[in-house]
C-alpha cells in the first residue's frame, strides 16, 4: 500500500482516524485546562491569603502535582478511580470490574497538574499588579468586586497569558500520556495505525507532524491575544 493510500481518507486509510484523534486531543486539553484554570485560581487565592492554614494547603498541592510524575498521577487516578468504582458497585450488588471513563479521567488528571502551574502563574501575576492602583481604587470608595472587575483581573489577565501559554503547550503534551488509558487520542491512534500496519516509522513521524502543528497553532494563538490584550490596556491607559 502506497503511502498516500496509507494516510488517506479511503476505507483502508487512516486519515479520518488520525483527524479525530487529533480532535480528541484539542478537546481533551482544552478540558483539562478548564479544570485547570479553576483549581489554579483556588489555589492561588489560598496562597494570596492570609491564612496559614490555607497558604500550607496551597503549597502542598503545588508541590505534589508539580513533584509527582504525571504518568503516575495518571495510573493512580485512572486504576485507583476503577477500584473505587469496583468497590462501591458490588456494595450495591453489581458484578465485575467498573472502569471509570477515560476522557473523564484524563481531563482530571491533567487539569489537576495544570492547575498547579497555573496557580503559580495566578499568583505571579495578581503580585505584579501596581499596589498603587489597588491603593488609589479603595481610596475612591471602591467596593471589592469592582475592584477585581475593573483594575485586578484586566491586568491579572495580561500578564498571566504568556504564562497561561506555557501551561496550555505542557498539558497538550501531557495528553499524548492519556494514551495508557486507552482513550483514542492521537498518540493512542498513532500506535494502533503503527501496529495495524507495521508502518512504526511512518506513524510515529505523522503523529509527531500532528503535535507539532498543533504547537504552532496554539504558539499563533496565544502570541494574537497577547497582542490584543496587550493594544487593549494601552487604549485603557490613554483613555484616562
Amino acid at each position: 500500500m502506497s503511502l498516500v493510500q496509507l494516510l488517506g481518507f479511503g476505507e483502508q486509510g487512516w486519515g479520518s482516524t488520525l483527524l479525530l484523534a487529533l480532535l480528541m486531543t484539542v478537546v481533551l486539553t482544552i478540558a483539562a485546562l478548564a479544570v485547570g484554570a479553576v483549581f489554579g485560581a483556588l489555589v492561588a487565592a489560598a496562597k494570596l491569603s492570609r491564612s496559614r492554614t490555607l497558604r500550607i494547603f496551597g503549597d502542598a498541592y503545588t508541590t505534589l502535582f508539580r513533584g509527582i510524575p504525571e504518568l503516575l498521577i495518571i495510573y493512580l487516578f485512572y486504576f485507583g478511580g476503577s477500584s473505587v468504582m469496583t468497590a462501591v458497585g458490588r456494595f450495591f450488588g453489581a458484578d465485575g470490574f467498573i472502569g471509570v471513563p477515560p476522557f473523564v479521567v484524563g481531563a482530571l488528571a491533567i487539569g489537576l497538574i495544570s492547575g498547579s502551574y497555573q496557580a503559580e502563574v495566578y499568583r505571579s501575576a495578581v503580585l505584579a499588579v501596581s499596589r498603587g492602583e489597588i491603593e488609589a481604587a479603595r481610596a475612591i470608595g471602591m467596593s471589592t468586586a469592582t475592584l477585581w472587575r475593573r483594575v485586578l483581573i484586566p491586568q491579572v489577565i495580561r500578564f498571566a497569558l504568556p504564562g497561561i501559554g506555557n501551561v496550555w503547550q505542557l498539558s497538550l503534551k501531557d495528553s499524548a500520556l492519556i494514551a495508557v488509558t486507552g482513550l483514542a487520542e492521537l498518540m493512542r491512534t498513532s500506535q494502533v495505525a503503527a501496529g495495524s500496519t507495521h508502518q512504526y516509522f511512518t506513524f510515529y513521524m505523522v503523529g509527531g507532524a500532528l503535535y507539532l502543528v498543533l504547537t504552532s497553532l496554539s504558539n499563533r494563538v496565544f502570541d494574537r491575544a497577547e497582542a490584543r490584550v496587550g493594544r487593549s490596556f494601552r487604549g485603557t491607559l490613554a483613555r484616562h
